[in-house]
Parts: C-alpha cells; structure tokens; sequence
C-alpha cells in the first residue's frame, strides 16, 4: 500500500504544481512591477521552489552529443548494440578514425539511480576510449510476463556483454556491480579465459562489508532477510507497464540516500532557494542539475534487491567463498588472467575503506604485477567516479592501468 499511497500523493499535488507553474509564469510576464520587487522575488522563489521540489523527474538523458580530441570539437553519436530484456549495451560512438582505442565496458550500478549517474566517468573516457555502458531497465517498466532478474541474472548480463564486445574489453564496476562483475570475471576466467577482459577496474564496491563498516553496512545488520522483505517490497501501481510485479522502489532508495546525510540536503535547499531570490543564477543552475539527476530514481525487482541484501551485506557470500552462480560456488581463486584495479575513497561513506581492497585477499593466484590498489584522499563516494578529483587524478590512473595490460 505505501507505493500506491506514494502515487496518490503525486496526483494530488499534481494540480498544486500546476497552479505554482501558472502563478510563476505570471509574475514573470515583461512589465509585471511585482517581479523586481522583495515581495516579488521571495514569491517567485517560493513557487518555483515548490514546483522543482514535487516535480517527478523521468530517466534523464546522457547528453553527450561531442567531447574534445587533441583541441578539437569532435561528435558523439548513443547507438543500442545490444538489447536485453533488462538493460541495453549502450556505445557511445565518437565520430573519428579510432581503430587503436581502447575498448572500455562500464557495468553502472542498479542501486536506484539510472546509469546516467556515470555521465561524468562516461564524458572522462570518451577523447581516448571506446566506451560502453549497461543501461538498466526500471523495474517498473518492465511487463510482469517478463522473466524475473536476480543477482545470478546480472552476472550473465555482464558476461553476455563481454563476449559480444570480445577479449581485448577492459571493465570498469561502479559500487553495487563490484561484486557481480568480480563473479563474472572468476567465471570466465576459469571457463572461457579466451574471452576474459583484460582488465576490470572495481570503484568504491562492497566486496566485503565487514571491512569498515559504514552506515549502510549497519542497518543492514540490525535486519534480518524477512525484515526487508516484509518492509521494503512493494507491487508496481496500476497505471504502469510493471504493473503488479514486485519492486523495490526507487523512491524508498532515495529516502534512504538523503537521510543519511539530511542536513546537507536541507542546506543544500536552503542555498538554492537564497540564490532564486537573489538571482545568482550560476550556482543556482549547478545544484540544481546535481538534485534532478539526484532525484531520478528506478525501481529494482525485488528478487535482485533480496538476493544482493542477503549474499552481500548479511551472509558475505563473496568473501566467505559461499556465493553462487545459479548453485554453483563462485572461486574468485581462478581469476589469473585478468588484471585488477581497485579504487576506494578515503570519505566514502557508502562503501568504507577496505571493502573494496579485500577483492586482493581472494584473488590468490593474480600475479602481483596484475593488480594494483589505490586509496584517493578527500574525496567521498559520489567524487570516485565524478567530478574534478575523478578527471585529474583517478580516470588517468585507471587509464595508465588499462595501458599497461591491453
């Protein structure tokens, strides 16, 4: 019932929106004597305040139309080379003669955000690499006579899609797929080593949430597998393409975001409201595009989110050697061709130090001059994989590592 409550109240302040947008395009009509004014500027702020705070915000776009290659505007076209019931092997082609770029895959994390979250790791890679990216579905549009995806059903997506792309592919996981791509390459390593990537970059993922456990990792383990189950699994209200199939919704991840660090957000808003009153467009504009693709959010089936909750943050599958591939043990052990790079941020509060670098303990048989580790200071989660710190000083790590392994 939250869910279908949850939907009410969009409809409801449907109509409140609408009035806040018509009062807002009123008081900004040429000649209006209102707008200049204290009384004018606080009201506008307040309306438009309201209007982006309720607004519901759809899959945004990747919009990376060019990128620059040695001083020079060059086109980038987004073309579908794979489509799969769940996600979409996305390729971001770059108009010029690139035969020697490296392959890159991108396994962007189905933890309620789209994949749009990594438009900055996407935008660092494109002037020298030739980037793909998974591009998952929401769980609520997608028809509930379609098969049901679970953790097993991730690891064949991102095997299916490294053998499309073929041998030569570096992997880069994002957070939530560490551990599912680290499945992913075990098993191919130890089956099909012909078509192993030859590297996989893994940002900021929880393979071993008992290593410095974060808030996260906490109230996971104050619940139990039923407890989440009962709690945070919700049908898809009529209405939808998904209708009836059983989620976790986005907006319930959201929350769960936003109250870990709800003072910041609360400021956040603040700010953006002081800079409609006072007009400071520029920093308004920039807080504004992190909210909306902040606040872009997608349902995950409910079977993934149950399975990823019970092998990764109750019964640490992975590091306890336990986890299965449709029943058959995963041996991380077997990982011998491909070269690992993991990354961890010094504030992350997501995924806390040493998460991310236990991959090393289980990787016994990878040569020490295949895997490196690197810890960036000062930056938190989100700065792992975007922003100044990711352009200048992790993406060039990770690149100078794909070199040194094609």
């Amino acid at each position: 019932m939250l869910y279908h409550a949850y939907e009410m109240q969009r409809a409801t302040l449907a109509p409140m929106r609408m009035f806040a947008t018509q009062a807002l395009s009123m008081l900004d009509l040429p000649g209006n004597p209102m707008r200049p004014t204290p009384v004018g500027r606080l009201a506008a702020a307040a309306l438009d305040s309201f209007e982006h705070s309720t607004r519901p915000f759809g899959k945004p776009a990747f919009g990376l139309t060019h990128t620059v290659i040695d001083g020079a505007e060059v086109a980038v076209t987004e073309e579908v080379v794979a489509s799969r019931p769940w996600a979409e092997l996305r390729r971001f082609r770059v108009q010029a003669d690139r035969a020697d770029a490296p392959r890159v895959l991108m396994v962007a994390p189905m933890s309620g955000h789209y994949a749009t979250l990594l438009r900055g790791t996407v935008q660092a890679f494109l002037p020298d690499h030739d980037v793909y990216i998974t591009d998952w579905r929401d769980a609520r549009a997608v028809p509930l006579m379609a098969a049901d995806f679970g953790l097993s059903d991730y690891v064949d997506y991102v095997i299916d899609f490294l053998r499309l792309l073929g041998r030569d592919t570096h992997v880069i996981a994002v957070c939530q797929p560490a551990v599912p791509v680290l499945a992913a390459v075990a098993l191919m390593n130890a089956a099909e080593a012909h078509a192993a990537p030859r590297s996989m970059t893994l940002i900021g993922g929880p393979i071993d949430t008992r290593e410095g456990p974060t808030a996260v990792n906490d109230f996971a383990k104050k619940h139990n597998y039923d407890w989440f189950a009962r709690n945070l699994i919700h049908r898809v209200p009529f209405g939808n393409i998904g209708f009836m199939r059983r989620v976790y919704p986005g907006f319930l991840q959201l929350a769960g975001f936003m109250s870990m660090n709800l003072d910041r957000h609360v400021e956040a808003h603040r700010q953006m409201f002081l800079h409609l009153v006072q007009g400071d467009e520029e920093p308004l504009a920039a807080k504004r595009a992190f909210y909306e693709e902040y606040r872009s959010v997608m349902d995950l089936c409910a079977e993934f989110y149950l399975e990823t909750i019970q092998a990764v943050f109750l019964e640490h599958s992975l590091p306890r050697g336990l986890l299965k591939h449709h029943g058959a043990l995963v041996d991380v052990s077997a990982i011998e061709h491909t070269a690992m790079l993991t990354i961890e941020g010094e504030r992350d509060d997501i995924s806390g130090l040493g998460q991310t670098r236990a991959a090393h303990k289980l990787t016994t048989r990878l040569a020490s001059d295949m895997r490196e580790h690197w810890e960036q200071p000062g930056v938190g989660h989100y700065g792992l994989f975007n922003g100044r710190r990711f352009t200048t000083t992790i993406a060039p790590r990770i690149k100078a590592f794909m070199q040194a392994h094609r």
